[in-house]
């Protein structure tokens, strides 16, 4: 998906300090322990991110009509400015229309019962309000609104879809937070820091934006891949974090799988940096596909990882996934379901959605066509039924809804998926 796969001298210098303090001398005695040293190990209290289920939320779909600044097929198709169609389109799974008044035209063939093949725009107030509804309806309790460079011709749309955002979440009484993806950002850490002063800071100060520890809650997702694509030094990102700390606000970190292990996805000298933040969210979309998978990363780092965080002061935010729906990984919600059944049981802090409407990588829970009956002939989209499981359009929705009240001790952890693909 959007995770395409998927300080300065005094900071070298404190870094540098820090390390050597750290061996071992008869001649040099080691330095006091002072309270900036401590690590507070005392469990976060559930807030709007502990204790709670949140969605990854893109909001970046737009057609042409709509209203928006970019005007175009934003997502929807690789050619933004012509209708979607099978030749040209960049989702990989169809979304369910019927709760949406705002539609816009493709040039795909009619669905299967027959009716226009059209799709919505993020843009659209309807769409966005019944998006937040369906959050509120099935149990989600909140929305990390995903902010990339907002530098170019996307910059106008992605300011006006934190403003939109903000009134849905108010609306339907479901919380949300700024998650910026710095991939590709050539000038992040300035510009990051710019944009989070003159523009995101405002949204704090809605009723409706997440605040942990008595905080606003900001994530940074990208620190420490180790593709060209985050190709940020460990020092500059660390000054990122602790100028977001400085603000007084919560950091999440949206890390690699192997941030701990430091291996495969992660890079060797990120390990401090990661230990900034206050909560870390590890990437699994790509790295797992089935429940075996999910029990096998629950024994070699799920574990590790909770136990780490335990020990280091750090709340721990595991993702779960529906799965690929293209790459039929869904299996009627058995591997969902495993997931929340086996990041329940190691213990974390909080659960991360990845993601509520990424049509675009088949990841969304977002309401989806149910069978070919909802889908453009010919166009190759699977339904939720194609392992011959009847789901219904809503299902990821109740399902995660079902996982957060696993999650929340509501009712008890059990790896047996309560939740009827169709009521």
């Amino acid at each position: 998906m959007r995770r395409r796969s998927f300080n300065a001298l005094l900071l070298i210098t404190l870094i540098a300090v820090s390390s050597n303090c750290s061996k071992k001398s008869t001649n040099t005695p080691t330095p006091p322990v002072t309270p900036t040293d401590t690590i507070d190990r005392t469990p976060s209290p559930v807030g709007d991110v502990v204790g709670k289920v949140v969605v990854g939320y893109q909001g970046w779909f737009a057609a042409i009509g709509d209203g928006s600044p970019i005007n175009r097929y934003w997502h929807w198709a690789q050619t933004w400015e012509q209708q979607p169609s099978t030749t040209n389109k960049a989702i990989s799974a169809w979304p369910d229309m019927r709760d949406y008044t705002n539609k816009f035209p493709t040039q795909f063939a009619n669905l299967g019962n027959g009716q226009p093949a059209t799709v919505f725009s993020s843009f659209s107030d309807q769409t966005i309000d019944t998006q937040f509804k369906w959050m509120k309806d099935y149990g989600i309790d909140g929305a990390a609104l995903q902010r990339f460079n907002p530098s170019g011709l996307e910059g106008p749309v992605r300011d006006a879809m934190a403003a939109k955002t903000k009134i849905a979440a108010e609306k339907n009484g479901v919380k949300f937070y700024i998650m910026y993806d710095v991939s590709g950002w050539t000038n992040m850490q300035s510009e990051l820091k710019t944009d989070w002063t003159n523009k995101m800071s405002q949204y704090t100060s809605s009723p409706a934006y997440a605040k942990q520890n008595g905080k606003p809650v900001v994530c940074i997702w990208g620190f420490g891949f180790s593709d060209n694509n985050h190709d940020f030094t460990a020092a500059n990102c660390l000054d990122v974090i602790k100028w977001f700390k400085s603000k007084g606000c919560y950091v999440i970190g949206g890390v690699p799988t192997n941030w701990l292990t430091q291996t495969s996805d992660s890079r060797p000298d990120f390990l401090n940096t990661y230990k900034a933040f206050d909560m870390l969210s590890p990437w699994m979309v790509g790295r797992i596909g089935n429940a075996n998978q999910s029990d096998g990363f629950f024994v070699t780092i799920n574990k590790a990882d909770q136990a780490y965080c335990n020990a280091n002061g750090i709340d721990y935010q595991p993702c779960v996934l529906p799965g690929d729906l293209s790459a039929r990984q869904r299996a009627h919600g058995d591997f969902m379901w495993r997931q929340f059944y086996n990041m329940t049981r190691v213990g974390a802090q909080g659960i991360y959605i990845s993601m509520f409407d990424e049509y675009n990588e088949g990841n969304q829970i977002a309401k989806t066509a149910e069978s070919q009956a909802f889908i453009p002939a010919g166009s190759g989209f699977l339904g939720l039924d194609e392992d011959g499981t009847a789901c219904s359009a809503d299902y990821y929705l109740r399902l995660t809804g079902d996982g957060a009240k696993m999650f929340k001790k509501i009712i008890p952890l059990t790896p047996t998926r309560p939740t009827k693909p169709v009521l």
